[in-house]
Order: structure tokens, then sequence, then C-alpha cells
């Protein structure tokens, strides 16, 4: 794997871990939703292992992942997980691992897991141009 790449690899894992920190300190703070089963819960009112290990691991995944596809393949992939996200985020509230308000609707996740995949996405192109 070339540098550069590796680089952006790693640099589009770091934008998905903070930008997924601060979002869920932002809305968790907000109280549109809350972590009841999370580690370290007398240090953080997040889920501290979400975004520090698995958004980030799915963040270089997801980019092999899209690096492969066509256009109209990354549309629908970026769809697919938001989608998947959403789904997986109403399967952890059955589980007690994450609540949400009753104002919550499970569309904002899909268009925020959306929005969020896009922009790893193309920070990662970018990145790439730029280094």
């Amino acid at each position: 794997m070339r540098a550069s790449r590796r680089r952006a690899y790693v640099a589009s894992a770091l934008l998905a871990s903070w930008t997924g920190t601060y979002l869920d300190l932002y809305l968790a703070g907000k109280g549109l939703y809350a972590f009841p089963k999370r580690p370290f819960p007398s240090v953080f009112s997040i889920d501290i292992f979400f975004t520090a290990v698995v958004l980030p691991l799915g963040a270089v995944f997801f980019l092999a992942l899209m690096e492969r596809l066509s256009r109209l393949g990354r549309i629908g992939l970026i769809a697919a997980l938001a989608a998947l996200a959403a789904a997986l985020e109403a399967t952890a509230e059955t589980y007690g691992l994450f609540t949400h308000t009753a104002e919550w609707s499970h569309w904002y996740s899909v268009a925020g897991y959306g929005l969020f995949l896009s922009i790893i996405w193309e920070f990662y192109r970018r990145f790439q141009t730029v280094d």
C-alpha cells in the first residue's frame, strides 16, 4: 500500500473517531439519547469503545470497500450502511445499550450516518490528492 494511501486511511479513521465522539457528546449532552451500558460510566457519558475502536476500524473497512465500487455502487453502499446503522441502533435499544427520547426518529440516524459516511469518503479522496 502506498504511503499516501496509508496516511489517508489513518487520517480518515481519526476523523471518523473524533467526529463520532464529539457528535455523541453533543447529542447525549442535549439529552436526545443515552448509553446506559458503557465502558467507564463514571468517566464518559458516551460509549467510548464505539467511538474509539468501532468507528475507526469500520471507517477503514468502509473506505476499502468504497475504493472498489463504481459511483452508483458507492451511493448504494452508503445508503445501505446508513440504513443498517439505524437498524443496529434499534437493536441496541432492545438490549439496553442505547436509549432515545420520544422525539427521536431513526430516520435521523439514517440521514446522519449517510452524511457522516459521505464526509469520510470525500475527506479520504481529498486527503490523497493533497498528500
